[in-house]
C-alpha cells in the first residue's frame, strides 16, 4: 500500500474505482475555480493511534497543557460582540476566557479571573462600561488598565500600572475572533495562510450569523468531531441519502495545518449495486416518492439542475453573487478543517463546526453548529446560541441537516462506551477516505504526543 503514495501523485492514491472527484468537475456547466481543482494527497500512513487518546485522564491533561493552552483556536463571530463593552465569555477544558470589544472596535482578550482573589470576572456574556469583580469590587478599563480598587489605601503594595489584566493574543479572519492562551505563542498568518488562501473566493467575513446552536455530548471531543472529517460513514448512518450522495468519490487534501474533504451531491453513491437515472437521483435529492414526475431540461444533468434550483432560491439573499458559483460550489459539500477543532465549510454550504472539551470532562464535550447566511444591506444582528437540551434533537433547531446531525449523535456514546470496554488498543482507519482523521492524529502527536 506504501507503494501507491510514491511521488503524492492524485492518480496513484487508493481512492473509490470510478469517477473521482475531479472526473464530476469536469461535467460542470460553469467555470470551476481553481480551489476545487487543488489536489493534496498526503501520506499519513497506515499506523493505529491508542484508544488512550479517547478514554484516560492523563491524555486529556496532555491536550489540556500541550494544545488548548499553546494552540490558536476560534473563540467567536466579530458580530457577536458588535459594540464597546460587549463581551463574550470563551471556555476550554475547564479555563475561562473574556473577550471584549473595545473601544476603538478592535478587540481584546482576557483570563477571565480577578486578580485579586481569583473570582470568575463575568460569568456571563453581554455589555458593560468596565469590567468589575462582583466579589470585592476591584475594576478595570475595557483595555485591561486598572480603574478602582475599594478601599485603595489598604493595598499599599500594588502598583496601578503593574496591574492590568494580562493580554492573551488576538487575531480576526473572515468574521471570525482566535485566541492563543500562550502569550509567547506563533504568529496567527502563517497558523492560518493555507486555509486563508483558499477562502479568498468565499468571503465568510460578508455573511451573518443566522443559527447557533450547541449541544453537549457524552464522548470524548474527537470522536464527535471525526464524526465530521469523513463520509465513509455514510452507507452505515446515512443510508438514505446514498441515492443522490457520492460518499466515497470524496476527494481529500492535506495541507500543514487544515484539510478537507469535498463530498459531491446530486450523484450515487459508488457503493449501491444498482444503477440511477437523473430522474431517481433529482427525488432522492428532494426526498420526493418514487413514483413523483420530476423533469429536468434536455441535456442536463442531476447536479446541474439542483445547482440551477438552488441558484434561484439563494438569489434573494445573495443578489447576483449566486451566478459566479459553479454547479459544485452549490451543491456539494467542501467540509474544511482548521487544526485543532475548527470547521467552516466552503462557497454556499455556509456552515462552521466547532468541538471542544466540556469543562474538564474527557468524556463529554460540546458539539457547536453555526448557520452562516448572505444578506443584502444593512448586516442583520447574530442570533443567540441555541443549547439543546439532553434528550432534544438536532432537527428541532436545523431542521433537514438537524436530522443528519441526530443519526451521527446516536452513535457517538456508543463509540466512547466501546473504546471503554475494547481489548484492541488501537483504532484502525482507512488510508484515504480516512486520511482526514489520520492527519489530526498526526498533528496531536506533534503537539501532544503518544
Amino acid at each position: 500500500m506504501a507503494e501507491m503514495f510514491k511521488d503524492l501523485d492524485p492518480a496513484t492514491m487508493p481512492r473509490s474505482p470510478g469517477l473521482t472527484y475531479q472526473d464530476l468537475l469536469d461535467q460542470d456547466t460553469h467555470e470551476v475555480p481553481e480551489v476545487l481543482r487543488l489536489q493534496s494527497p498526503k501520506d499519513v500512513g497506515l499506523n493505529e493511534f491508542s484508544k488512550d487518546r479517547y478514554t484516560t485522564r492523563e491524555y486529556h491533561e496532555k491536550e489540556v497543557r500541550n494544545l488548548w493552552m499553546k494552540v490558536w483556536q476560534f473563540a467567536c463571530r466579530e458580530e457577536e460582540i458588535p459594540d464597546p463593552g460587549d463581551h463574550l465569555r470563551y471556555d476550554i477544558a475547564g479555563i475561562s476566557f473574556l473577550i471584549v470589544r473595545q473601544e476603538d472596535r478592535s478587540i481584546k482578550a482576557y483570563p477571565n479571573a480577578c486578580l485579586h482573589r481569583g473570582r470568575m470576572l463575568k460569568e456571563f456574556d453581554g455589555h458593560a462600561s468596565e469590567i468589575r469583580c462582583a466579589f470585592h469590587g476591584f475594576a478595570w478599563n475595557l483595555d485591561g488598565c486598572l480603574k478602582d480598587i475599594p478601599a485603595r489605601w489598604d493595598f499599599p503594595q500594588i502598583k496601578d500600572e503593574e496591574f492590568a489584566l494580562p493580554e492573551i493574543p488576538v487575531a480576526t479572519w473572515a468574521g471570525f475572533v482566535f485566541i492563543n492562551p500562550d502569550q509567547d505563542c506563533e504568529p496567527f498568518e502563517p497558523f492560518i495562510k493555507d486555509l486563508a488562501d483558499q477562502f479568498e473566493r468565499w468571503d465568510l467575513g460578508s455573511l451573518y450569523v443566522q443559527a447557533h446552536v450547541a449541544r453537549k455530548l457524552p464522548c470524548n471531543w474527537k470522536i464527535a468531531q471525526e464524526a465530521f472529517c469523513e463520509a465513509y460513514h455514510v452507507n452505515g448512518t446515512h443510508p438514505q441519502i446514498m441515492r443522490s450522495l457520492g460518499d466515497v468519490n470524496s476527494q481529500v487534501d492535506v495541507w500543514e495545518n487544515c484539510a478537507r474533504v469535498i463530498t459531491p451531491g446530486g450523484t450515487p453513491s459508488p457503493l449501491l449495486d444498482y444503477e440511477l437515472g437523473d430522474e431517481d437521483i433529482l427525488r432522492a435529492m428532494m426526498d420526493l416518492p418514487p413514483e413523483a414526475e420530476v423533469a429536468i431540461p434536455e441535456g442536463m444533468n442531476a447536479r446541474a439542475f439542483l445547482a440551477m434550483m438552488s441558484r434561484e432560491g439563494l438569489r434573494a439573499h445573495a443578489g447576483d453573487r449566486v451566478d459566479e458559483y459553479c454547479d459544485a460550489e452549490i451543491v456539494d459539500s467542501i467540509d474544511y478543517t482548521q487544526w485543532p477543532n475548527f470547521h467552516p465549510w466552503g462557497a454556499f454550504n455556509k456552515i462552521v463546526y466547532r468541538f471542544r472539551p466540556n469543562g474538564d470532562d474527557h468524556r463529554t464535550c460540546i458539539m457547536e453548529c453555526y448557520q452562516l447566511m448572505p444578506f443584502q444591506g444593512e448586516r442583520p444582528p447574530a442570533a443567540p446560541i441555541h443549547w439543546l437540551g439532553d434528550d432534544e434533537k438536532w432537527s428541532s433547531a436545523l431542521g433537514f441537516l438537524g436530522r443528519v446531525f441526530d443519526q451521527d449523535v446516536f452513535n457517538m456514546p456508543k463509540v466512547q462506551m466501546g473504546l471503554e470496554s475494547t481489548y484492541k488498543p488501537g483504532v484502525t482507519l482507512s488510508a484515504y477516505q480516512e486520511s482526514k482523521v489520520r492527519w489530526l492524529h498526526q498533528k496531536l502527536t506533534e503537539w501532544v504526543g503518544e
